[in-house]
């Protein structure tokens, strides 16, 4: 397969109305701090997103909508030839077709971010929860509360990716399937917990106010 290009795109990752929680780990929790810490940046201990948190949810938001295979597995598509395939990468490398095209890089924290959490003092939240027993009302046994540490809702992540585009691709239709993927992210939820109110983000292109989605069907209408 001969590549005929690489499109880059950049934008802003925002973090709305809920604190987003990526998980990291920590082998000592010392006294006050969150037992079920966010990932950090070994040498500036900043909050930041895995590009791998992005595409996943977004891969797996367009399986559980088009991909059967995913659908009844409830694992990542293996038929190496629909545009999720083509685009994340085949679940079988036994069944690839041909290589993947995306590349999400890590979203590190926009300068104006990091300058809104040193005023602050502080780059994260810790959200305190609990275990209620339903007929009491109360807080359940000897299962005490648990805390969990999230990155504020109004930051914003400096958010980049990637698509290689191979000579007999479809551009458009690519741009088209990773709109509504964009889309589908905005309605569900980034990282974990969302049930419980977290990881509401919208990821806009350059301009830092158009939502990505929007600008990849812009695109798409603009290929030849």
């Amino acid at each position: 397969m001969k590549l005929a290009g690489i499109r880059e795109f950049r934008g802003v990752l925002k973090v709305l109305g809920s604190g987003l929680r990526i998980g990291g780990s920590k082998e000592i929790v010392g006294i006050g701090e969150a037992e079920n810490p966010i990932i950090r940046h070994p040498i500036t201990h900043l909050p930041y997103v895995p590009g791998s948190s992005v595409k996943g949810k977004i891969r797996s938001l367009l399986e559980s909508k088009y991909s059967k295979d995913t659908q009844e597995s409830g694992l990542p598509c293996k038929c190496g030839e629909c545009l999720v395939c083509q685009l994340f990468g085949c679940g079988d490398a036994k069944r690839i077709q041909s290589p993947s095209r995306l590349v999400f890089r890590d979203a590190q924290p926009t300068s104006h971010t990091r300058e809104i959490w040193e005023r602050a003092g502080v780059d994260s939240e810790h959200k305190t929860e609990v275990l209620i027993d339903r007929n009491k009302g109360l807080a359940y046994g000897r299962i005490g509360p648990r805390t969990m540490e999230r990155i504020p809702a109004g930051s914003d992540f400096d958010f980049s990716f990637s698509l290689r585009i191979f000579e007999g691709d479809n551009e458009a239709e690519y741009y088209r399937f990773l709109a509504e993927g964009f889309e589908l992210l905005s309605k569900h939820y980034l990282g974990g917990s969302g049930s419980r109110g977290y990881g509401e983000v919208l990821i806009v292109g350059e301009d830092g106010q158009t939502p990505m989605h929007e600008f990849l069907r812009r695109q798409a209408a603009q290929v030849k």
